[in-house]
């Protein structure tokens, strides 16, 4: 690890080899959590590339518990988080209202590191217990349309770095790689990133990526890793890239204060449940329904975009998206 280090130190990136060496070297728990900070560093200075990004998406995906749902069209609905931008937890709530329009969605999520709550803080909140049983992540897919993987359960190489992100509280790579290591290898992505960089890396790897069936990768351009409706954004799919207005999904601009969450994951939780049960404000339905639709869209890429919000508008105001949580929580 010394070497690796005084090569970064030197302005130099890793080959996509070495950066599996040296992913693998810390999951094995030989290094340092000195080491390891002074690594993650590195990656908080500078651009990751796309090849270190690669490398290190292999390791975790070839130590992973693997999660085999059958062979179902699912749906991971996740961002990087590392916006800063404090909003309610939009993807956790859209998923239900995508599940309750007839989508299949297999989230992989976390505890929030730079934000106050991930999906993991919300759903547990919220009386959830995590598990890493197949059969039981099955039924649960079946049940509600719904399955949710807490990455530490089926990461191990993660468990080395964990307390150390949570003391740094701060984004690191490990935030760019949570999307892309899904242990059920999902076919379909809906993805959010915090910068334009990013997001051309993402269409890059999914592209590449031969399970991958079909893929969205969201940027707003005012730095949200979410069709945030605060105004434009960049979405990158298979050979293409758009830069829509709201108005392409049929909606209006939102301001960015009426998308801000609670100071505690419990606020969060209480915010999730009430865009669910039909009481959070016209702008929170309407952003939650925007990532909604775009997941119906990208597994059924047929229905245009602005019928999919329209579907995901119907799957809210009908109860079926409380429906599958309710199941889902049961």
């Amino acid at each position: 690890m010394k070497d690796t280090l005084q090569h970064l130190f030197d302005h130099k990136t890793l080959t996509k080899a070495e950066a599996k060496k040296v992913l693998t070297e810390i999951a094995s728990g030989a290094c340092s959590d000195a080491h390891i900070t002074a690594f993650l560093t590195v990656f908080m200075m500078r651009s990751i590339t796309v090849e270190e990004l690669s490398g290190f998406r292999e390791v975790l995906l070839e130590l992973c518990h693997c999660v085999d749902l059958g062979g179902l069209p699912t749906i991971d609905m996740c961002g990087t988080g590392g916006d800063s931008k404090d909003t309610f937890n939009i993807s956790t709530t859209a998923m239900f209202v995508a599940a309750g329009a007839g989508v299949k969605v297999a989230k992989h999520g976390n505890y929030g590191v730079s934000s106050v709550s991930g999906s993991s803080n919300v759903l547990q909140c919220l009386g959830y217990t995590f598990t890493n049983d197949v059969d039981s992540l099955r039924r649960s897919l079946d049940r509600s349309g719904v399955c949710f993987m807490h990455a530490p359960m089926f990461h191990p190489a993660m468990k080395a770095v964990a307390p150390i992100r949570q003391a740094l509280g701060m984004r690191t790579f490990f935030n760019m790689l949570g999307p892309l290591v899904n242990p059920a290898f999902p076919p379909f992505q809906l993805t959010g990133v915090f910068s334009m960089e990013l997001a051309r890396m993402y269409g890059y790897l999914l592209q590449n990526d031969p399970a991958k069936q079909g893929y969205i990768v969201l940027r707003a351009l005012d730095g949200y890793d979410e069709i945030s409706l605060t105004g434009a954004f960049k979405l990158i799919s298979r050979g293409q890239e758009e830069l829509l207005e709201p108005s392409a999904l049929g909606l209006e601009r939102v301001r960015a204060e009426d998308l801000r969450g609670g100071t505690t994951p419990e606020e969060n939780a209480q915010i999730f449940l009430r865009i669910l049960e039909g009481g959070g404000t016209t702008a929170q339905q309407a952003v939650v329904c925007a990532n909604a639709g775009m997941a119906i869209h990208c597994v059924q890429p047929h229905i245009a975009k602005s019928d999919a919000v329209r579907l995901a508008k119907e799957s809210l105001v009908s109860g079926k998206a409380l429906a599958a949580f309710k199941s889902f929580i049961q």
